[in-house]
């Protein structure tokens, strides 16, 4: 009897890696994360997915020239959000589909990712996402669930494209330019409602008007996917307006 991917794409085809585990019963299957490989070639980083020793895994993986390889089946517990917070869940892996994308990352020569990539990316996450009705809202970065660990996939990736496509949520971005900014060390009621809009969107910040370390890693990880113009963990105006923009467009919050 032969065993067929869970997604109907011709593209997708099976290797299995052996790293994963049930998920919690009842655990509704409602976050995709994106990632990206950060390793020096797709070929290393489909050994140490399907390496038992790793530890590590995804429910799919893209590579350069499209091909989607599906490594654990999408009802199992796949290893791939490690510690992680978003929006009130910690245990990220237990509700999430993970794809990762072959890209060598800022260690090896980060890069833009090919249009076939790209094109393989968007049609695997609609598909998913259309299954387990993930809300647009869902769909994520590695880094905005792990801010103090993870980059990726990166201020290169197009999350633009993938929203004109029906994938995530985008907003363009408001010009970087002048004007009041808030940096780390500030503190004060701007620092605690620029936390609170933080906090709302989903990431993982105290509301202490202290402009701290897991405040800037947040402006960070938020820049690095809806403003990625400019990365430098400081929320300028064009940082503030973009985030509040995307608030009023959540459901129940415009």
């Amino acid at each position: 009897m032969s065993v067929k991917t869970d997604t109907s794409l011709p593209a997708a085809r099976l290797r299995p890696s052996p790293n994963h585990n049930d998920r919690p019963e009842g655990a509704r299957i409602d976050l995709l994360i994106l990632h990206y490989t950060g390793m020096e070639s797709g070929a290393a980083a489909l050994q140490r997915l399907i390496d038992p020793r790793s530890e590590v895994s995804a429910h799919y993986l893209v590579e350069e020239d499209g091909t989607i390889l599906q490594l654990v089946p999408e009802a199992r517990r796949a290893w791939h959000a490690g510690v992680a917070f978003w929006a009130g869940a910690r245990d990220i892996n237990d509700r999430s589909i993970g794809i990762e994308i072959v890209n060598p990352g800022h260690e090896y020569g980060y890069r833009p990712f090919p249009e076939a990539q790209i094109a393989a990316v968007t049609e695997l996450a609609r598909d998913i996402c259309a299954r387990h009705a993930i809300a647009a809202e869902r769909v994520l970065a590695h880094s905005d669930v792990a801010p103090a660990r993870k980059q990726d996939p990166g201020e290169l990736f197009p999350w633009a494209e993938l929203a004109a496509n029906g994938v995530g949520v985008w907003v363009d971005p408001e010009p970087v330019g002048g004007g009041r900014y808030l940096q780390e060390g500030e503190e004060g009621q701007p620092v605690e409602a620029l936390q609170s809009m933080l906090a709302l969107f989903g990431y993982e910040v105290p509301i202490d008007g202290v402009f701290g370390d897991a405040t800037r890693l947040a402006v960070t990880a938020f820049q690095r996917h809806y403003r990625p113009q400019t990365v430098d963990g400081v929320a300028d105006m064009s940082t503030i307006s973009t985030l509040h923009r995307l608030l009023q467009r959540r459901p129940g919050l415009g």
